[in-house]
Formats: structure tokens, C-alpha cells, sequence
């Protein structure tokens, strides 16, 4: 029950209209299924004799009570019935309470409907608002988040999870609204009709509660080790995709099929458990319903035999068909309550990710910061993954505006974390970094990094058309700069890019889709429409992350060549590992585990003879 509280507290409110409608229609329903089955008593105690009390008119009169103005309103139906047997015939007292039935029938289907009518908006909208919660919290996540969880298990979160919660969750809401009150509203009118049989009721109604539960007290445990394994089966095959140019050069595919094929059994193993379990609500609760009916008609058959029996035959039958009716509530409600259990697993995972934090605080008070004037500074900066491993050590560092700065060293010096620091994908463990002077934690990320753009070693394309990923980090619904069309400035920034020819060869041009990551493309194109979208940004900043490293010589020489026109009256900070690219620098950092070890320019730098001509005369084979 708390599960189900903390659900609907937490999702339903911004549907609350919704479900007030659904709560009148299906008690609107559940009320008129009541007087389609009233229909039974008359039929049996007038057309086949069951009574042969004859039906005597009552008046109602001010100052009844209601037990003695509901008799009378059913002694004087019966009245009225007994005249028409009389003048017209049972024949047409059968066709009257048959259109009776009929007309009650169609109304509570009608009104049953209408509530499903108003649950479908309240399931996919909130199936839509924990997609987009979870999307949105995702994409906000620092990297740092990523860098520690399995990709394959956020990807499971966001689709498995989701889907789980929406099998076992959602599509168990519109029984919780309606079940509930169906079984109070058809528990009122037994107790109204026979307290004494309903009473009988209630005390095997929790034992048969009792024994539904236990079978599945441990579901909600085994769902969420089965999402989990899951999670591993997509990071599995994750890891295959994107490494399988590895996998055929290695010939790994038959250790890769094994490890596979025993996860997937583990899998199976764990589901059919989940499932066999799930699966033994409903025959469970059909057998206990059973059970239920066979003790009833021997005890409510003992009462009507009896002298001093409350209820005669008629009304027993009527009885009966109201109490059967509660049966299949009560098993859907069980089950239900399978499903909570099994969906309330999925959403424990998809928790882990909505409850993070993000360690990229965003300032109460930002500083406006939409230029970059003078420079930027690292001041004592230092930072650490991991407070026992650290990553840079006592950073200071000034870069002009304007200049290029290029940060050179082994694989694991830093580098990369020391330029990731300023669009603030880290925050900083120790020291600041400023830009003009103002602290980058006092700024928005979104200010920030709209100052900035990256080219990394890893073009980043989407599976989306040339011209979408150029225009990728700007606001194509407002005008164009310079009085152009979005068009025209794209095709600028492709030709500064060196990269109009190859996509005018192309079936569509700009309107050719790249594929996924870029797969259509080669090494050195999908670099070049990077740099087209850093060139349409156009930004004061730019960060070059090892942008050449892993292209070949032709490709390097089309590449650079852009990078020059993007670099132009920038300022740059050029992550190197081809040391040729970087001599006309303005300033060379060495860094040398996780500390500047050497500045200087590249001449001054070899002059030293010290970390960097060592890196040098290493790349230059001597």
C-alpha cells in the first residue's frame, strides 16, 4: 500500500481532474451493474413462483426511515410488477425487466468507458513525464557520471526500466482506481442484503489476502536482479558494437558468443522465475475464489433452510451474483499488486539516476558573462577522480586572449583533464579558474560554455543531415548573422572547413543523412564538419582536443588547414600529441604527471633540453 500511495502521490497530481472523472464514471458504472443485477429478484420471485407472498402498495410518507423506505420502494416495484403480470401477462412483464436490463447494461458500459476514457491520458502522460524526467536528467549529469557507470546500464534504465514500469505500473492504475471502489461499493450492498453472510465474508477474505501475498513477497527482490542482468546483456552487446573492428582483428568472436550466451541463459534463468511467479496470482486467486463461493452456498444454504433466515432463495441467488462479481476485482487487485511489486524494482533503478546529484553546482547568484575581453587563468588549480589518485597538481596558467596555448605530454599527463576543467565538464578540487576575473563557478555552464567550441579527436556526428549537424550549437530559429540566410552560413563554414566539396558530392548535399556517428563518412570529413559547426558558432574560445591525432597525412593537411582559418584571431588551447602542429604556438605547457613542467615557445622549449625536446627527438626518431 505504500508502494501504491508513494505512485500515485508522486505522478498523478498534474492529473487530478482526470481522475476525479474516472473515479465518477466507474462509480457511476459499478452503481448502475448493481441495478442491472437487481433485475434477477423480480424475475425469479414473480415470473417462476419463487414467492408467493403477494406485494402490497405502501405510500411513503415524511418521517420514514430509510430501511423502511427502501421496503417500501421494492414493495411497491413488486406491486406494480404483480398488476402488470395480472392485466398484460408475464410475456410482457418479462420484455419490461428485459428492457430494464438491457437499458442498465448499456448505461454502465457506457459509463465504464467513459473511465477508461479519462485513464488513457493519465497512463501515457505519465509514462511520457518519466521519459522526459529521465532524459532530462540524464542529459544534465556531468560527465563524471558517466565515467563511472556502465553505459549499457543507463541505457537499460532508459528503455527496459521505463517499459517495465509502464507494463507493470501504468497498466495496473486503472484497476487501482476502479477495483478498490467496485469492492466497497458491492461490500456495502452484501452487508445491506445479509450482514450476517458478509460478515462470514470478511473472515476469510483476509485469509485468502494472506495466502495471495506471501506467494509474491519476494518478486519485487527477483525483478530487480533480473533488471540488472538485463543492464549487463546491453552493455554486452554496447561494448561489441563499438568494438567489433577489434573483435573480427582478435578472432574473439567465439569467446564474445560464449559470454554472451552464458549471461543470456543467467537471464533466463532469473526471468522465468520472476515470471512463473507472477503468472500464479491469477490461478491462485481463481482457486481461492472458487473455495470462497462452494463455502458460502454452504453456509447462505444453511441460513435459508433454517426457520430464522433473514434472506429468502431469491435475494440469495441476487446475493451471489454480487459476491462473484467482487471475485474478479479481487484477483485483478491481486495481481495488481504483483505487478506494483515487479514495476516499483524498475523504478528503484530509474531513482538511482533522478535522486543524483550533480556536482556542477549551478550559482545561486550567476555573474552576467557574455564576451571574453582579456584572459583566462588557472590559479593553483588542482583536481582528482579519485581523492587518493590525483590528476593535476598546483596548475597556474595564464592564457591572453587571442593566443594559442598548446598543453603537450605522455599519455596520462593531464592534458585533456586540464582543457575539460574550463567549459567546467569538472569542477576544479582545489584553486580556481577565471575568465576576465570572474570565477567560471560564479557563471552558468550555459554562459560559459556558449563562449566556447570543441573539436575533439572523436568527431561526434549525429544520425541526422549534414546541415542539422553543422547547425547543431546554434538557435537556427532566429536570424542568421551578417544578414545571411542559415543556408548561406552554413555553406561558408563548410568551404572555411575545407569540407563543401565532399558534401555537394554527395546524393542530397546538405540534406544527406551522415548515419550513425557519422559511419558514411571517412575519418577526415567527419572531422571537418566539426570544425564547420565550431566555425558556425563562431566562438572566442576554442578547445582542440588531439583534432589531427587520428587522421592520415592527406586527411591531417585538409584538416589543418581548417583549423588554421578556425583559429584565426581566436583564442585557442590545443591539446597536441603530433608535436609538428603546435610550433608556432604562442605558449607550449608541458605537462608531466599532472604538473607544468616547461612553458615556453617551441624554440625556447628545445633550447632547455629538458621534457619537451625529449618528446620531440622521440616523435622525430632519434
Amino acid at each position: 500500500m505504500r508502494d501504491i500511495l508513494h505512485l500515485l502521490v508522486r505522478f498523478i497530481p498534474p492529473y487530478k481532474w482526470k481522475v476525479v472523472l474516472n473515479f465518477l464514471f466507474n462509480l457511476l458504472s459499478t452503481v448502475l451493474s448493481l441495478f442491472s443485477f437487481a433485475t434477477i429478484v423480480p424475475m425469479l420471485q414473480l415470473l417462476f413462483g419463487i414467492s408467493e407472498q403477494q406485494a402490497v402498495y405502501t405510500p411513503l410518507t415524511e418521517g420514514m426511515a430509510l430501511q423502511q423506505t427502501i421496503d417500501a420502494l421494492k414493495g411497491n416495484v413488486y406491486f406494480y410488477l404483480q398488476q402488470m403480470m395480472d392485466t398484460r401477462g408475464a410475456g410482457w412483464v418479462l420484455f419490461l425487466l428485459g428492457t430494464f436490463l438491457v437499458g442498465m447494461t448499456f448505461l454502465k458500459c457506457l459509463t465504464a468507458w467513459l473511465a477508461n476514457f479519462y485513464m488513457v491520458p493519465i497512463r501515457t502522460g505519465v509514462l511520457r513525464d518519466l521519459r522526459v524526467m529521465l532524459f532530462n536528467k540524464v542529459v544534465s549529469l556531468p560527465i563524471g557520471f558517466f565515467t563511472e557507470e556502465k553505459k549499457g546500464d543507463v541505457m537499460s534504465r532508459m528503455t527496459n526500466d521505463v517499459n517495465e514500469v509502464e507494463a507493470s505500473i501504468m497498466s495496473t492504475l486503472d484497476i487501482l482506481f476502479k477495483d478498490p471502489l467496485m469492492i466497497v461499493v458491492y461490500l456495502a450492498t452484501l452487508f445491506f442484503i445479509s450482514w450476517q453472510l458478509t460478515l462470514f465474508v470478511l473472515i476469510l477474505l483476509p485469509i485468502v489476502g494472506l495466502l495471495i501475498g506471501r506467494i509474491g513477497r519476494s518478486l519485487k527482490r527477483t525483478s530487480t536482479v533480473g533488471q540488472e542482468q538485463t543492464a549487463d546483456l546491453l552493455t554486452q552487446i554496447e561494448e561489441t558494437l563499438g568494438g567489433l573492428r577489434v573483435v573480427k582483428a582478435f578472432n574473439a568472436e567465439d569467446k564474445l558468443r560464449t559470454r554472451f550466451a552464458r549471461a543470456a541463459n543467467l537471464t533466463r534463468r532469473t526471468f522465468n522465475r520472476i515470471n512463473r511467479r507472477y503468472y500464479l496470482a491469477h490461478p491462485v486467486s481463481e482457486f481461492l475464489g472458487t473455495v470462497m463461493i462452494a463455502v458460502l452456498l454452504w453456509y447462505g444454504g444453511g441460513l435459508i433452510i433454517g426457520d430464522n433466515s433473514t434472506i429468502d432463495a431469491a435475494t440469495f441467488i441476487y446475493y451471489l451474483v454480487i459476491f462473484y462479481s467482487i471475485i474478479n476485482p479481487f484477483k485483478d487487485l491481486s495481481k495488481a499488486t504483483y505487478g506494483i511489486r515487479r514495476g516499483m524494482a524498475s523504478l528503484e533503478r530509474i531513482d538511482r539516476i533522478l535522486n543524483t546529484e550533480s556536482n556542477i553546482v549551478e550559482p545561486v547568484r550567476p555573474l552576467s558573462l557574455s564576451t571574453f575581453e582579456k584572459e583566462i587563468r588557472y590559479e593553483d588549480v588542482s583536481f582528482a577522480y579519485r581523492a587518493d589518485r590525483p590528476v593535476l597538481q598546483h596548475i597556474q596558467l595564464t592564457i591572453e586572449r587571442g593566443k594559442m596555448v598548446a598543453l603537450v605530454g605522455q599519455s596520462g599527463s593531464g592534458k585533456t583533464t586540464l582543457a575539460d576543467l574550463l567549459p567546467r565538464f569538472y569542477d576544479t578540487t582545489a584553486g580556481r579558474i577565471t575568465i576576465d576575473g570572474n570565477d567560471i563557478r560564479e557563471v552558468r555552464t550555459y554562459d560559459l560554455r556558449a563562449l566556447m567550441g570543441n573539436v575533439n579527436q572523436d568527431a561526434i556526428l549525429f544520425n541526422d543531415t549534414f546541415f542539422n549537424n553543422i547547425t547543431f550549437g546554434v538557435d537556427t530559429s532566429r536570424p542568421a548573422p551578417g544578414g545571411v540566410t542559415w543556408q548561406q552560413a552554413v555553406e561558408q563554414a563548410a568551404r572555411i572547413a575545407n569540407a563543401h566539396d565532399f558534401i555537394m558530392a554527395t546524393p542530397d548535399g546538405y540534406n544527406t543523412v551522415v548515419g550513425d556517428r557519422g559511419s558514411r563518412l571517412s575519418g577526415g570529413q567527419r572531422q571537418r564538419i566539426s570544425i564547420a559547426r565550431a566555425i558556425l558558432k563562431n566562438p572566442p574560445i576554442l578547445i582542440l582536443d588531439e583534432a589531427t591525432s587520428a587522421l592520415d597525412t592527406e586527411s591531417e593537411q585538409l584538416v589543418q588547414e581548417a583549423l588554421e582559418h578556425l583559429m584565426h584571431d581566436r583564442t585557442t588551447i590545443v591539446v597536441a600529441h603530433r608535436l609538428s602542429t603546435i610550433r608556432n604556438a604562442d605558449l607550449i605547457c608541458v605537462l608531466h604527471e599532472g604538473q607544468i613542467v616547461e612553458q615556453g615557445k617551441h624554440d625556447e622549449l628545445l633550447a632547455l633540453g629538458g621534457y619537451y625536446k625529449k618528446l620531440v627527438d622521440m616523435q622525430n626518431g632519434q
